[in-house]
């Protein structure tokens, strides 16, 4: 059956690594959604600015981003990839959409409440950072757009600028719904809790596989002993070992948990081959991509030229709603 013509986005953000609850959690359908009449992917390079300060991390992240990405299945042929930065048109339309916005619908947004209240300095990049992501959105006329539940009102603010500019100055700009990701997968960190950066307890997808193993070697386990039986429905270990193995290879281990007789450092290597045989030709291709940076910048910038292309068209149908039009019967000398 084909697909129904629809037009998809999502960014991310090079802010480290990409860890295995970034891919299973988000990443991957990402991926699975490439392919539709119009899918912009981009590397959520201003975003970050908001948190990483030093220029030549900034830089390295954004391009192993493209890297990984490519690598674990990104399509050019299918889906445009590019870096938000290399797009200017999005700046100019997040001014004006700022000049609509209401401040106290900025004031609710949650990553701005939640440094507030714990003290932390919230800097103006942070407050209007629900400003520039709806610019991401709406420049590309998104139909669709894949979010976790936990980012929904992300997009519900998104629709509110839209609207309201859209009733200021007529129709202007599609409102875009949400593709609720499907985050039902428990990806745990080393420490049993959610994996997450700032938890300190991620697995990152690309590691060296000698760090892979410490890694996986230093997941938190019970004390229950060789002989005894285990709950494989207690054990961070086979959360993960499921995400790669299919269901007779769970029923498999699982059994071998009940059994006893199995100690958990057999199953972390059980866990490591099979990440290791999961990944590998994601792993194949991002060491020949490594080798060809020119051809990963090649994609990069003919992705920005298509998403230049679709924001041009986008930003001078905002210009001329709110009175920015150029007048093609004046030339101004320079």
């Amino acid at each position: 059956m084909p697909r129904p013509a629809m037009n998809v986005l999502s960014g991310i953000q090079p802010t480290g690594r990409f860890h295995w609850g970034n891919y299973f959690g988000a990443i991957r359908q990402y991926i699975e959604l490439q392919g539709h009449e119009q899918s912009f992917y981009f590397i959520a390079d201003l975003h970050a600015l908001t948190t990483i300060r030093d220029p030549d991390l900034l830089a390295r992240n954004s391009a192993d981003a493209a890297l990984d990405l490519l690598a674990l299945g990104l399509d050019p042929d299918r889906a445009t990839l590019f870096r938000q930065s290399d797009v200017p048109q999005v700046t100019e339309l997040t001014w004006i959409l700022l000049t609509i916005t209401q401040m106290h619908l900025l004031e609710k947004c949650v990553s701005y409440k939640d440094k507030k209240e714990r003290g932390i300095a919230a800097d103006a990049g942070l407050f209007t950072y629900p400003v520039l992501m709806a610019a991401d959105i709406l420049i590309y006329d998104s139909d669709v757009v894949p979010v976790g539940a936990d980012q929904i009102q992300h997009l519900e603010v998104t629709r509110d600028i839209a609207q309201r500019f859209n009733s200021i100055y007529g129709d202007t700009f599609v409102l875009p719904q949400p593709h609720v990701l499907d985050t039902s997968a428990r990806v745990p960190g080393t420490d049993g809790e959610k994996m997450s950066k700032s938890y300190n307890n991620t697995i990152p997808i690309f590691d060296s596989p000698r760090r892979l193993k410490k890694l996986i070697n230093r997941i938190r386990t019970d004390s229950t002993p060789v002989e005894a039986p285990k709950d494989p429905d207690q054990c961070a270990v086979f959360d993960l070992f499921r995400l790669f193995a299919d269901p007779e290879q769970q029923d498999a281990l699982a059994a071998r948990y009940r059994a006893g007789g199995m100690g958990y450092g057999e199953a972390k290597g059980m866990l490591y081959d099979a990440a290791m045989n999961y990944f590998g030709e994601a792993f194949e291709r991002r060491a020949e991509l490594e080798r060809r940076p020119d051809d990963v910048e090649d994609v990069l910038q003919a992705g920005a030229a298509r998403a230049r292309e679709k924001a041009a068209e986008v930003v001078e149908r905002a210009r001329q709603a709110c009175g920015l039009a150029r007048r093609p019967d004046r030339v101004v000398s320079v």
